[in-house]
């Protein structure tokens, strides 16, 4: 049974989520999180990338969309895989807009993306305080320029704001992710 099951739910379809914003708001670090407490399995999309995507963003040239494509054919396949315990995966990817977040939909069907939402100045903030990234904080004023907030429509996203804590950011996580679940059922 899924890890979101509550007494009485049928609900037991393995999780599909994405942990998704620009860089420096924390889709990683809730991603292992959620993972952990749900028993899911995690990957960061970083590891996704091609090397050559990844040299250009450390150079501090932006991705277009053709680098991406295959990145999120990627992601989506990951996520459709099936997976030993049954309960899903997790991926932290910023699918910044929506036809990325629809690319990842088409390969893996029910998606639940958890978007992070917050002030480009506590990111930024947050960015230069991180050490070993290879993202520069010279590319979050395009990554910001880039993101689509979600449209009305975009009924599987659930928005969180990143001025609260990791703790909290998780929780609330979780909860939405067990109404979402509940609420619209396979």
């Amino acid at each position: 049974m899924n890890t979101l099951d509550q007494p009485g739910s049928d609900v037991t379809d393995p999780l599909h989520v994405v942990v998704m914003g620009v860089s420096g708001c924390g889709k990683s670090t809730v991603a292992s999180a959620v993972a952990r407490q749900l028993q899911l399995d995690m990957t960061d999309g970083d590891d996704l990338h091609l090397s050559e995507s990844v040299a250009k963003m450390r150079s501090g040239v932006a991705l277009t969309d053709a680098d991406r494509w295959p990145w999120l054919d990627r992601i989506g396949d990951y996520l459709a895989q099936a997976t030993p315990n049954q309960k899903g995966r997790i991926v932290a990817c910023s699918a910044l807009k929506r036809v990325y977040r629809d690319r990842i939909r088409a390969r893996a069907g029910k998606v639940v993306f958890i978007f992070l939402d917050g002030d480009a100045e506590l990111i930024r903030q947050r960015m230069a305080l991180r050490t070993g990234h290879y993202m520069p904080p010279e590319l979050l004023d395009s990554q910001l320029r880039t993101l689509e907030l979600p449209a009305p429509d975009e009924t599987d996203i659930l928005t969180l704001h990143i001025a609260t804590s990791i703790d909290a950011l998780v929780a609330q996580a979780v909860t939405g992710l067990r109404q979402q679940a509940l609420k619209n059922p396979t």
